[in-house]
């Protein structure tokens, strides 16, 4: 990349030629259990109808509409009951003209019943019941197959399982599960400044900053449903960086930080070119972190392996990957919305910032009535990693606008949460 001129994508167009060379990866079978998050590999048929039977959907007691129409308080319709039946049993006899059978919720209904009358709409005499409202006439009862029909495609592949889908797959008996392979994604810090953890001493003392980077994407790749797997710290120097990236070669996906920009001095990709990476752009329209580049290293015999290169600063890495790296590791676990939704914030303050890119800006939320209002949680350097872990999204400064006043409304992207519960309730 040495003397190209940079590419300056638009986000939309660097996230689609991303998309473009990634795949999903190889499907495998995990436990029901194991299966929440995971994206399903293939459509699930239901082999049965559900619920199997016309069931009751109150405990009370099942009748024929006709008997029980008109009944009220001061003139209720009065039934044989002549069998009780509990959730699990079958009843043993059809109802008829002027009759009762007492069942529970989810059990049978027999035949010639119509709907179920609610015990509180009713009086209880030795085997007498008394119908004292016909509210319920025709009601309070589930149809065979109203939830799932035989044969029928009750969740498609590419569905992510939460646990609405758990349950589904459940229902229908499907067990173990298909499933898209999580990505398994190398995270290579590079920098002669750069200390670990292990190493900590050497911050204290003030000889190197800490490598944040690795753990904050380690964060990111967890929370996106891949497997994270660091790399180390490469130091500035071709035989170091070739050393760290060789083990990434048998992975499925390699994000590294700094060496982005392409400077005399960011040996990064003399050793990605060195490993025969092909560089698909550098430089995209976003900020912070324009300097971002993409590329991908052939390999033998299975998918080449998707390269992206994020710059240094913490918020910048942050950032690209929420925006640029995160659809494609979907994608790769096969999902098929790939995008984070966007919602709506009104800005509960004055926000300037320098048009001319696409600008992330990271906001707290506070719900105000029936609506977000946002205000920024500090200096929005690239270097202040606080203002990321301050915030509760980011929002879109368009590229040709440079303020947002205090009560217009702009789009932004929330950032995924390990508790997302609010101290008001929003509804």
């Amino acid at each position: 990349m040495n003397g190209r001129r940079p590419d300056w994508l638009l986000i939309a167009d660097a996230r689609q030629r991303i998309l473009d060379a990634v795949a999903p990866l190889d499907v495998e079978t995990v436990a029901l259990l194991d299966v929440a998050g995971r994206t399903l590999a293939r459509d699930v048929t239901s082999p049965i109808d559900q619920p199997p039977w016309d069931n009751s959907a109150m405990d009370g007691y099942a009748v024929r509409a006709v008997d029980v129409q008109g009944a009220t308080a001061a003139s209720p319709r009065t039934l044989q009951l002549i069998e009780s039946v509990a959730a699990g049993a079958f009843p043993s006899r059809p109802v008829g003209a002027g009759e009762a059978i007492r069942v529970m919720t989810g059990a049978p209904m027999p035949e010639g019943a119509d709907g179920v009358i609610r015990v509180e709409h009713t009086r209880l005499s030795g085997d007498r019941v008394a119908v004292l409202d016909d509210a319920d006439a025709g009601r309070n009862l589930r149809r065979r197959g109203e939830d799932l029909v035989r044969g029928t495609t009750v969740l498609a592949a590419g569905t992510v399982v939460r646990a609405g889908e758990a349950g589904v797959l459940a229902t229908v008996g499907c067990t173990p599960v298909p499933v898209y392979q999580k990505a398994r994604v190398g995270i290579l810090s590079t920098g002669d400044e750069l200390a670990d953890l292990d190493a900590f001493d050497e911050v204290l003392a003030g000889r190197r900053i800490v490598n944040s980077n690795t753990y904050a994407l380690a964060a990111a790749v967890h929370a996106v449903g891949g497997i994270a797997v660091p790399l180390g710290i490469a130091r500035d120097t071709v035989a170091s960086l070739e050393a760290h990236l060789t083990p990434a070669l048998d992975l499925d996906a390699l994000v590294t930080t700094a060496g982005a920009s392409v400077g005399e001095h960011d040996v990064v990709k003399d050793a990605l070119e060195r490993l025969n990476m092909r560089t698909h752009f550098w430089r995209v329209k976003i900020r912070p972190g324009s300097p971002f580049s993409f590329g991908s290293i052939a390999r033998s015999g299975r998918p080449a392996l998707p390269v992206f290169g994020l710059p240094g600063n913490p918020v910048s890495a942050v950032v690209t990957f929420e925006i640029l790296v995160k659809p494609a590791l979907r994608r790769m676990q096969g999902r098929l919305a790939v995008h984070t939704r966007t919602f709506r914030v009104r800005a509960a303050e004055r926000i300037r910032s320098p048009a001319g890119l696409v600008r992330f800006l990271r906001v707290q939320l506070e719900w105000s009535g029936d609506e977000w209002l946002a205000r920024l949680t500090g200096e929005q350097g690239s270097g202040i990693l606080t203002s990321v872990a301050r915030a509760d999204a980011l929002l879109i400064m368009p590229i040709d606008e440079d303020t947002l006043e205090a009560g217009e409304t702009a789009l932004a992207v929330p950032l995924a949460s390990a508790d997302d519960a609010q101290t008001a309730a929003g509804f």
